[in-house]
């Protein structure tokens, strides 16, 4: 990984800013919330105990009848279509009946509805009408109670009979509508409105199942109270919705409406609400839970403040961006609970003031990342350019054989004057680029010293061995005794000789290489007038060439091409036996060309490949006397050839063991020498 992407990534740890911030802001938006959520409490335990002192709330006594509020005008006609928008708040009565009860201006109605598949049918004047299918109603005030029978042998009008003494207050005569259809029946019945309606009681009777024919379930009568909702709109505080329900839920009083407080300034975006609600909002409850023109609230917080538990809850607000907290107490007398206080406040402010903080926090978190990472890409980018420029100095300055190339200025290295670690390392580094020059120069200059100094003292030998050559022979003939030695002294004295004029020769090479001029050749030409030349050479060898069919141009110095094939080849004809063969291969690459000898014979050590083109190594004997000294130089010359002409040389076994196979790397000489 470059240095840029690690910086880049040290840059990116700086993200643990906007995630700490937004922690920062959750828990401040939880702190606001229940800094509301307390004092909301307070206030709703407040305005609980002031209905209890001031007897607004009627007292209740165990499970009541609700009366809703008909929304619309009623039909009595027995069927329920009039009642459609009231009975998801029907309420139970018998084993398998639902009872609707509502009024409004003119009247109060009710609608039962009972499940009853199996049917016993008579009328209500019909001495067994008891024994038969019926419903009894009891309508209940201050003066007394008296019961009503109600049945039918088919579906149209039914008069309700009377079962008890007339009471003050109370109808002489009702009349209802009775319909019937495969899963039960259904009756409807108005009654003017009777203010001092008290309690209602209501009984099923099923023939097939038996049990008490005039048995009732009676219960007092609950409604929405204008009265107790003008008390409750004197002790709500402003902008704050009040609605007052009985233990069961049913409401009783209600006082104000929410509306989103505009506090903050404006309404909150589509956005923001989201990113609020996704990322900094706790749970919120269901708004339609909560609505706020329904009869009834069935909702767990509900039935905990009925049980005594004041507590408070944050739920989804009507309108876009707006949550509502909502404080449900419960309003007791002497121990009991008689009903629910249910204050609601809508607000924007805590959203509005926990987005504006989150994307305060973000923009200047992202700010300083986006600074920090283009502070810290600056300084890599710097960085990896200087690196770059210290990495291509020392690129340059060196060439493959370790000697140095002269493209630094003298005793100077790029950045030697900052002040830095990179500086130091640049001083580091031209110190030893000095050093190594100047070694390489000492060892580029050693053969040719070397070879300049021996040839005296192995002069000075080999004359001393002459002239006690000749002392020895002039008294008398040569001892036998002293030939073996001194054939082995002028043996030594011939291959030290040689020896240095390799050296000196190695050295004029070296310097004939680097001084060869390119050209643009045929290598095809070059690599077929070698095989030519040396098919004369090999004797009883068979040599064969392969070349490939379109021309191969290069730009090199065939002299030198050829002078490496030449050292290929002697170098093959020592280990090639009478009689075996040697093949000769020209291949086009995508940079440039290979040219193989293969020859047969024994593999090369595994311990040589490394060192195989390495100066003065041979694998050749050496220890045969009399037979001229093998330096090792040829293989050498052979990868400087093949270096000069920018590429590389290369040995391998064959992969069927009969032989070796020599590649010589070619890609061109440059055209325009750099320096001069």
């Amino acid at each position: 990984m470059s240095l840029r992407r690690k910086l880049l990534l040290v840059a990116l740890c700086t993200l643990a800013l906007p995630v700490a911030g937004w922690f920062d802001v959750r828990q401040m938006e939880a702190l606001l919330r229940d800094g509301q959520a307390q004092a909301l409490l307070a206030s709703a335990q407040v305005v609980a105990r002031s209905l209890v002192v001031t007897h607004a709330l009627p007292p209740a006594d165990g499970p009541s009848w609700y009366v809703q509020v008909a929304s619309s005008p009623i039909t009595v006609d027995g069927y329920g279509d009039d009642w459609a928008p009231l009975t998801p708040w029907s309420q139970p009565f018998a084993r398998r009946g639902r009872l609707l009860l509502a009024e409004d201006a003119d009247g109060f109605y009710l609608h039962a509805q009972v499940a009853d598949t199996h049917r016993t049918r008579a009328d209500a004047e019909d001495a067994n009408a008891l024994l038969a299918d019926h419903l009894i109603l009891a309508l209940g005030n201050a003066a007394g109670t008296r019961r009503y029978l109600l049945a039918s042998a088919a579906p149209g009008p039914v008069n309700a009979l009377p079962l008890d003494p007339p009471v003050p207050g109370l109808p002489e005569q009702i009349n209802a509508r009775w319909q019937e259809d495969g899963s039960g029946y259904q009756v409807e019945l108005r009654l003017p409105r009777q203010r001092d309606l008290q309690s209602l009681g209501v009984g099923a009777y099923d023939a097939s199942s038996g049990g008490d024919r005039l048995a009732v379930e009676s219960r007092p009568l609950r409604r929405y109270t204008p009265a107790l909702s003008g008390e409750l709109a004197q002790l709500v505080p402003a902008g704050v919705q009040a609605r007052v329900l009985s233990p069961a839920g049913w409401l009783l009083a209600r006082s104000g409406r929410l509306h989103g407080s505009n506090d903050a300034g404006r309404d909150p975006g589509w956005f923001a609400s989201l990113v609020y609600r996704a990322l900094l909002a706790t749970r919120l409850e269901d708004a339609n839970l909560w609505a706020q023109d329904v009869p009834r609230l069935d909702t767990p917080e509900v039935a905990e403040a009925a049980a005594g538990k004041p507590l408070s809850v944050w739920r989804s607000g009507e309108e876009r961006g707006s949550v509502v907290l909502a404080a449900a107490v419960p309003i007791e007398r002497a121990g009991r609970v008689e009903g629910v206080l249910l204050l609601e406040q809508a607000s924007r402010t805590v959203p509005l003031l926990a987005n504006r903080a989150l994307f305060g926090v973000l923009l200047t978190s992202f700010g300083v990342l986006l600074l920090a990472g283009g502070i810290l890409l600056a300084f890599a980018t710097r960085l990896s350019l200087r690196l770059a420029r210290l990495r291509n100095a020392a690129e340059r300055a060196q060439r493959n054989d370790g000697r140095l190339d002269g493209q630094l200025d003298t005793d100077r290295f790029p950045m030697t004057d900052d002040q830095d670690e990179i500086g130091d390392l640049a001083r580091s580094f031209e110190k030893l680029f000095v050093a190594v020059g100047g070694y390489t120069d000492y060892l580029r200059t050693l053969a040719s010293k070397l070879s300049h100094e021996l040839n005296t003292p192995l002069a000075i030998v080999k004359s001393s061995l002459d002239n006690l050559e000749h002392a020895l022979q002039e008294r008398a003939s040569l001892p036998d005794q002293a030939k073996p030695y001194l054939e082995r002294a002028r043996d030594g004295v011939a291959r030290l000789g040689a020896l240095v004029r390799a050296m000196s020769e190695s050295s004029r090479m070296e310097r004939s290489i680097e001084a060869a001029e390119p050209e643009d050749v045929d290598l095809r030409d070059v690599v077929r007038g070698c095989a030519d030349g040396y098919r004369p050479l090999i004797g009883t060898r068979r040599l064969d060439c392969e070349l490939p069919a379109a021309p191969l141009p290069l730009h090199g110095a065939p002299e030198l091409i050829a002078q490496a094939l030449d050292k290929l080849l002697d170098n093959a004809l020592s280990f090639t036996p009478e009689g075996g063969w040697l093949q000769l291969t020209l291949r086009a690459t995508a940079d440039g060309a290979e040219i193989e000898l293969a020859n047969a014979g024994p593999p090369l050590p595994a311990a040589m490949h490394g060192r195989l083109f390495d100066s003065l190594v041979s694998l050749r004997d050496k220890a045969t006397p009399g037979d001229a000294p093998h330096l090792g130089l040829g293989l050498y010359v052979v990868r400087l050839i093949a270096e000069r002409h920018g590429g590389g040389v290369s040995a391998r076994n064959l992969d069927d063991g009969s032989g070796v196979a020599f590649t010589l790397i070619l890609r061109g000489m440059p055209r325009h020498r750099l320096g001069g």
